[in-house]
């Protein structure tokens, strides 16, 4: 809760059955989580020094200072060196197993030094020297993939007949035969080795091998500085108090049920958009025709056939999306309808769309109600994701790092490295969003710890297409939870809006985010220039489109996408609404189908990159090159709208 504002919401333990929300999560000694903060609430203009350790990951595992990081950044380098003595000599088939050993030995040290620093960053932003132990990290990892690129030309200038005979010539590397495959598969792609020396040095990230978030650009971080120096105004909260708007704190004063307060928080962030829009614009463009033309100089036609193939995808599948979207637009311009008749607003506008339907129903979630709730919730899941949890939600344990504070960056994320636990960035705020992406964020951390669990190295990770599957399918796990136990119809009407607003926002809004970022990586691969002024023309265009004609487009919204980072992740939005749809289908699928559907599904978050992503999918029971799952959550949608009207007209509204 915001320094200064009165807790009035009631609270949503008082809208549940106890038995599902009473009482807090304790530990061996009885002590009970609370929050930092003004009358123990978060507050998000407090120092980091504020949060006591216990709400802070423990990064120890990874790094156990900047003493050993030095230290290990160091060790890179010599491995780097010995890597170096293996140019030219892997058509010996002892030679590639040595190299591919050493390679991802140093990979995986590697791996551990850029988490360690990305993750010190994201709480320290304002500090010079953890920005440049950040900026070291990716530069060691940026000079380990240039060191290896010899691998992937030597690798590719085998015929096939070569590479038979080098698995028999030395069995072991069959242990890497996922990677030699998936190396092979682009063959087409690599050029020759001065103009491979060349993409190199411009930062080429279509044959990285970890998340293309860890490497942003210099645009994508000139983006971040931009944005994390925004003057935002201050406004004056529900209870007439002056309080600093945010970027931490932009979601619950966007959300709140005071009209006047929501408006504000808007009109703040956008206005502030709007006086920076040329450098933001810029920067988004420069992002933009870097990535076209990484993907020409590999003979892509398009920057999404290049980045979509990176991973094995056809750009089919985001175009089926696109199109099974639009064909489908009638539950979300239904919604728009409702929440005006509801609201009792003659005209809604896009700040009145993550308030609350409903006056008085504003759901307040302390992290240790979210802490009991959740393993309830999941329980569908099976005794190792439990495990997964139990281990997670203990702060004493260090994986996660909760509290907003001043500094630190927004929003929140799952991330780790083999085997490591993961980490969670949260900046929790006592409601029912940071239940709800509590439950998201450990989605993505039970399939890493799965998929570690059960994969070697080289096949642990997995593509940012199915990413989004578990921490989605997570989600509609606990929303059937919390129906199910809702005795309230106040609770009830709360959750279903809940759960209308998830598919609205993860996978129309996700959807039309991703259309914004086709469209303009279209125009930008035509010749037109990307300024503000087009930006802001597709934006709003897609906005009406989207919502429909009963929705009011205000003057400034067609700024909202200069302060989303995910249009900087290459082509990685709609993962999230086709993680939704398939997160929806399966979540179904194991509340039906018993054990045997939960097994196929673990069995896919177990299964890392060890098979194609849409084979994985299908193996779980889910098909996304057809339209079926995206018509699935629309009638999801619709249903949902249904049980929500059903329930106001008993009421009289």
């Amino acid at each position: 809760m915001q320094k200064g504002a009165r807790m009035r919401a009631r609270t949503i333990a008082g809208m549940i059955l106890a038995l599902v929300l009473a009482g807090c999560l304790t530990g061996e000694e009885g002590r009970t989580a609370a929050s930092p903060g003004a009358g123990g609430g978060p507050d998000a203009n407090v120092e980091r020094s504020a949060i006591p350790d216990e709400y802070k990951w423990d990064l120890t595992p990874l790094c156990r200072d900047e003493a050993a990081f030095e230290e290990q950044l160091a060790a890179v380098d010599v491995g780097l060196g010995m890597l170096e003595a293996f140019e030219g000599s892997l058509s010996d088939p002892a030679r590639l197993l040595q190299c591919l050993e050493l390679y991802f030995e140093s990979r995986l040290a590697a791996n551990e030094l850029t988490l360690y620093a990305s993750l010190r960053h994201d709480t320290e932003l304002a500090s010079g020297s953890i920005q440049s132990m950040h900026d070291r990290a990716l530069a060691a990892m940026r000079r380990l993939m240039a060191a290896g690129a010899f691998i992937r030309q030597e690798v590719l200038a085998l015929d096939d007949a070569a590479v038979e005979s080098a698995y028999r010539g030395a069995p072991a590397l069959a242990d890497y035969r996922p990677y030699l495959d998936e190396l092979r598969r682009r063959r087409s792609r690599v050029l020759g080795q001065e103009a491979e020396g060349v993409l190199t040095l411009a930062g080429d990230n279509l044959w990285a091998e970890i998340d293309l978030n860890e490497i942003p650009s210099h645009h994508e971080k000139a983006f971040g500085a931009l944005i994390s120096e925004l003057s935002l105004p201050t406004i004056e909260d529900e209870e007439g108090q002056e309080v600093q708007l945010t970027l931490s704190n932009y979601g619950r004063y966007r959300g709140s049920s005071s009209r006047r307060v929501r408006r504000d928080a808007v009109a703040g962030l956008f206005g502030t958009l709007v006086e920076g829009q040329g450098s933001i614009a810029a920067c988004f463009a420069g992002q933009i025709d870097y990535t076209v033309f990484l993907a020409r100089a590999r003979g892509y036609d398009t920057a999404v056939g290049a980045y979509l193939d990176k991973d094995n995808l056809d750009p089919a599948v985001l175009r089926n999306l696109i199109g099974a979207i639009h064909a489908n637009l009638e539950p979300l311009h239904e919604y728009v309808e409702l929440r005006k008749q509801v609201m009792g607003l003659e005209d809604l506008h896009i700040y009145d769309l993550y308030a609350p339907m409903v006056s008085g129903v504003e759901m307040e979630v302390p992290f240790e109600e979210a802490a009991r709730v959740l393993p309830l919730a999941l329980a569908p899941l099976g005794p190792q994701v439990q495990e997964i949890l139990r281990a997670g939600l203990d702060t004493r344990n260090g994986w996660i790092d909760l509290y907003p504070h001043r500094g630190k960056e927004s929003g929140a994320y799952s991330a780790s490295v083999y085997g490591r636990h993961p980490y969670i960035k949260m900046n929790y705020m006592d409601d029912f969003d940071g239940l709800m992406t509590l439950a998201h964020e450990f989605g993505h951390a039970a399939h890493t710890s799965l998929s570690s669990f059960t994969q070697p190295y080289i096949t642990a990770g997995y593509v940012p297409f199915i990413a989004e599957v578990a921490s989605t399918c997570n989600e509609k796990l606990l929303f059937d939870h919390l129906l199910a136990e809702a005795t309230d119809e106040d609770a009830r009407l709360a959750i279903l809006n809940q759960i209308v607003e998830t598919i609205r926002t993860t996978i129309y809004r996700q959807t039309l985010f991703a259309e914004f970022e086709l469209r303009t990586h279209s125009a930008a691969e035509q010749g037109t220039p990307l300024t503000a002024e087009f930006l802001r023309a597709t934006y709003r265009d897609l906005v009406q489109t989207y919502y429909g004609p009963g929705f009011t487009v205000d003057e400034h919204d067609d700024i909202e996408w200069a302060y989303i980072p995910h249009l900087y992740y290459k082509y990685y939005v709609f993962t999230y609404a086709t993680g939704l749809a398939s997160g929806i289908a399966l979540a179904e699928r194991i509340q039906s189908g018993g054990v045997e559907a939960r097994e196929a599904y673990l069995g896919m978050l177990r299964g890392g990159s060890s098979q194609p992503p849409l084979e994985l999918l299908r193996g779980a029971g889910v098909d996304l090159t057809t339209p079926q799952p995206i018509e699935a959550a629309a009638r999801l949608m619709s249903g949902t709208i249904a049980q929500m009207r059903e329930i106001l007209d008993a009421r009289g509204r």
